[in-house]
């Protein structure tokens, strides 16, 4: 069985990484969950904390199972350990315990003394690649699926060109003055409720966008079946999350209550898919485009996003993501005014034709060979 060696950067782009390789022996070093775990506290990129906290929820999971040390079966045929490093006393040459990288190096090396047949590191980071090397270790790299296939996703929200920027730290502030000014039983102007409550003089000190933002949030509160305000409070999110992946739940929690106020909404229903695949849940995307069309065949966004999807989902469909976006095409190629997305489509096509090839698995549209 091929064993393979996965470094922190991999995990960190991609925490379903663990599940690329049937067949293999999946081996995490703990000095990479000690480095995940470190993440909790440390003051980085939310979308970083975001996927340190995706893989420590993936390896709970395994671990309910049986024991990650013993090694756990994996879905796909393969088996996944957490390994230790031996012996710390006995490194190689030019390897220092004190170092994250050279441990999980060291690991890779014990592990390749242990009888197994092929072995493998993958890392993106370049130093580890080169050091690997060194040692006589093969070693792979995988691109980050985020970004391609992500950054080409089609949001219907684009088109309610709602004025809703605004920093999160902000928001914070003012949540808690609205709580004291409003809420609390001390408050001068008890009677009052809603924006109206805060003084004049402090709401005329906020851009227009805050405003606008206290208020619709102060509707949500008054009203929760308001099926706009729960759109644009769902946008904000998604729009916020851009920068910040920690908003991206919220999106999804707003679009699912429009949802359920709206059923019939297609575009919130693709705007609810592209959070989904945001969020990693491929399946559930698909399955949310997949209603979309199935409610409107030529939904040009879904068919769009449906090809995403499939190009992007384990094992890929290349098949299926090259049929949408020839649909696509076809939808949008005498239209001026989706010209952008035909140039996207072109785009996504040429690249299903390209990794479909490289795979073995080229693909057919209209009886012929592309």
């Amino acid at each position: 069985m091929r064993t393979v060696v996965i470094d922190t950067n991999v995990l960190l782009s991609q925490p379903e990484a663990i599940n690329d390789f049937p067949d293999a022996l999946v081996v995490i070093p703990d000095t990479v969950l000690s480095e995940i775990d470190k993440l909790k506290t440390a003051r980085v990129d939310a979308e970083l904390r975001y996927k340190g906290r995706e893989i420590s929820r993936m390896l709970f999971e395994l671990s309910e199972v049986g024991s990650l040390a013993a090694g756990v079966d994996m879905p796909n045929g393969g088996r996944l350990r957490v390994v230790a490093l031996g012996n710390e006393n006995a490194l190689p040459e030019g390897l220092s315990a004190r170092n994250a990288d050279d441990r999980i190096l060291a690991i890779a090396l014990q592990a390749s003394t242990e009888g197994c047949e092929q072995l493998t590191l993958v890392t993106n980071d370049l130093n580890m690649l080169l050091k690997a090397q060194t040692y006589g270790i093969t070693v792979e790299r995988i691109e980050n699926q985020d970004t391609f296939a992500r950054r080409f996703i089609i949001r219907p929200f684009q088109r309610y060109r709602v004025p809703l920027t605004i920093l999160s730290i902000a928001l914070a502030v003012f949540a808690a003055i609205i709580y004291l000014m409003a809420f609390s039983p001390f408050a001068p102007n008890r009677s009052s409720s809603g924006i109206a409550a805060l003084p004049p003089e402090f709401v005329d000190q906020l851009p227009l966008e805050q405003q606008q933002v206290l208020t619709l949030l102060y509707k949500l509160q008054t009203n929760p079946k308001d099926a706009d305000s729960q759109r644009q409070v769902a946008i904000l999110y998604d729009q916020l999350s851009e920068s910040n992946i920690a908003f991206l739940p919220y999106a999804i929690q707003h679009y699912e209550t429009l949802l359920k106020l709206a059923p019939s909404d297609t575009d919130t229903r693709n705007d609810l898919a592209t959070a989904y695949f945001r969020a990693g849940r491929i399946e559930t995307a698909i399955q949310e485009a997949t209603a979309v069309l199935r409610q409107d065949p030529s939904h040009v966004n879904a068919n769009f996003n449906l090809g995403v999807f499939y190009l992007d989902s384990k094992p890929k469909q290349y098949q299926k993501a090259a049929n949408q976006f020839e649909k696509v095409i076809r939808l949008t190629q005498n239209n001026s005014r989706q010209l952008d997305t035909l140039g996207r489509a072109r785009t996504m096509l040429d690249q299903v034709k390209k990794d479909a090839t490289a795979a073995g698995q080229p693909v057919k549209l209209n009886g012929g060979t592309l």
